[in-house]
């Protein structure tokens, strides 16, 4: 077995080797007071190095177990790369490429090293599993750590996620760790009013306020009590400096992928706008833009960061917009009539009866196309889901209702499932299907199954709070359908009488 892949796979920017380890430098500081006054100041200095010995003769990896199967991708044959390669430089990254040999320096207080090591170790590999699949290395290397090393308000936001993640997943209670995650929070927030009031370095203040969102869908628990400021809040001011980077206009220039390239932090706004306005019932923020992007027939790179095509995505936009049409007070002729036309536009985006298909190549290792396409299928039958319940007198007990959740459910099978699969990037398709899913049926047994392949790692992020939530809504919903009543829970109401408030992606 080839420990490459074939030549024609390799970038042809030499200066960046897909395959380069990198190594990060801890410089951690310590300062002796006397009555007040500095005496002395130590620093230290630690690394962390994602080097990796290269395999053995006989084939088998020498990396640790829990490198997970994206090392694999990139150490099998070249039966592996049959379907087309990964486009490796796709974004617009808001710290450039790094070349391999540039060593960041991060600096953090002694008290906060252990958080800084927690997250290197533990949390950052959770944020963007199908980046990581599609560029290994690079939501790290080109995204995380730059952003690390010189955004203090980055820092303060990663070190707060850190903190909870410990929480959760250690069981550690007591004063001390929820003082860590209150003190960076609140340091974050500090730090941000700062840079807004200095109205300077916009787009490091965007990539912060993304992370106070966005990382939060990885980490925490459904009853995390500690203060914190609402998602949508922080998206209002993300939405406000989005405008002001004129990011917008940038993504609807020209798009010849071949020089004009999708700002990230433009990419990663969108994927939040479009969810998060299906969870508050409200139009995207940017929904003209994605309509333009759509009827142009380019992309933004969703499927490049989270897995499901542009086009997919643009029609829940679509479907968003139509629902807070109808909270308005639509009527239903012309409500109707948008639902028909928004299922036809759905229907051109399905790509034939063998598109889905296994996401592992015969030697075992993942293969990032295959896994968008079959990951877009599910966010399309849960987009058709989303529009069908938008239907005056919606029946989840429908036959065509049971049908599509059937579908949906027979689709998570070629998804992989487990703490290594991708369960955890369709929380917003599970939660939608879900929701509307009877006593008895086949998806209720597969989530369970699921969840258990997951382990703990079921029990956090938005995974497990879609979890919370459907336990909610299943036990509303079986109660009202013995005693004969039609009327359904919406999860989102399930969620507003909890007092929950989440972004559930």
């Amino acid at each position: 077995m080839s420990a490459m892949p074939p030549p024609h796979f390799i970038p042809s920017r030499g200066d960046y080797p897909m395959f380069s380890p990198y190594e990060v430098d801890i410089r951690t500081e310590r300062q002796t007071f006397v009555n007040d006054i500095p005496m002395r100041r130590d620093s230290t200095m630690s690394t962390f190095s994602t080097y990796q010995p290269p395999p053995m003769h006989h084939g088998l990896p020498s990396f640790p177990a829990d490198s997970w199967v994206q090392q694999e991708y990139f150490e099998s044959s070249e039966e592996t790369f049959a379907e087309e390669p990964v486009d490796f430089n796709f974004f617009d990254l808001p710290h450039g490429l790094r070349s391999p040999s540039c060593e960041a320096v991060i600096n953090v207080d002694d008290c906060d090293r252990y958080l800084l090591n927690h997250f290197i170790d533990q949390v950052l590999r959770l944020i963007f599993p199908i980046l990581e699949v599609n560029q290994h290395g690079a939501a790290r290397s080109d995204v995380i750590v730059p952003a690390l090393e010189s955004n203090k308000c980055y820092l303060h936001c990663c070190l707060s996620i850190s903190a909870l993640h410990l929480k959760t997943t250690e069981g550690i209670t007591g004063d001390t760790i929820d003082n860590d995650i209150v003190r960076h929070r609140y340091a974050t927030i500090s730090e941000l009013c700062e840079a807004l009031g200095r109205d300077t370095n916009h787009m490091q203040i965007l990539e912060a306020t993304l992370g106070m969102i966005f990382f939060q869908c990885s980490v925490g628990r459904p009853d995390d009590a500690l203060p914190d400021i609402a998602w949508h809040q922080h998206f209002e001011a993300a939405s406000n400096l989005v405008n002001r980077l004129e990011l917008p206009r940038r993504l609807l220039e020209p798009n010849d992928t071949d020089t004009v390239q999708p700002p990230f932090n433009m990419t990663l706004t969108s994927w939040i706008d479009i969810l998060g306005a299906t969870m508050l019932g409200r139009t995207p923020a940017f929904a003209d833009t994605y309509r333009e992007k759509h009827l142009a027939g380019s992309v933004v790179g969703l499927a490049e960061l989270m897995g499901c095509e542009d086009r997919v995505m643009f029609l829940i936009s679509e479907i968003a917009c139509l629902e807070a049409l109808k909270l308005d007070g639509m009527d239903e002729v012309r409500l109707c009539s948008h639902i028909s036309l928004l299922g036809e536009q759905i229907s051109l985006t399905e790509s034939g009866p063998d598109a889905v298909a296994t996401a592992y190549s015969t030697t075992g290792a993942i293969r990032p196309k295959q896994l968008s396409k079959n990951m877009t299928n599910i966010f399309r039958l849960a987009a058709r889901v989303y529009l069908c319940s938008l239907v005056p007198d919606f029946n989840r007990h429908q036959s065509s209702i049971i049908q599509l959740v059937a579908s949906l459910t027979h689709a998570m099978g070629y998804i992989p499932a487990g703490p290594e699969g991708f369960d955890r990037s369709l929380a917003w398709p599970l939660l939608v299907a879900g929701s509307v899913s009877t006593k008895g049926s086949s998806f209720r047994t597969m989530f369970a199954e699921r969840s258990t392949l997951l382990g703990a790692a079921a029990e956090f992020g938005s995974f497990g709070r879609v979890r919370e939530v459907l336990k909610d809504v299943w036990h509303a919903n079986d109660d009202t359908y013995l005693r004969g009543e039609r009327q359904s829970v919406h999860w989102r109401d399930a969620m507003r009488q909890k007092g929950w408030d989440f972004l559930l992606i």
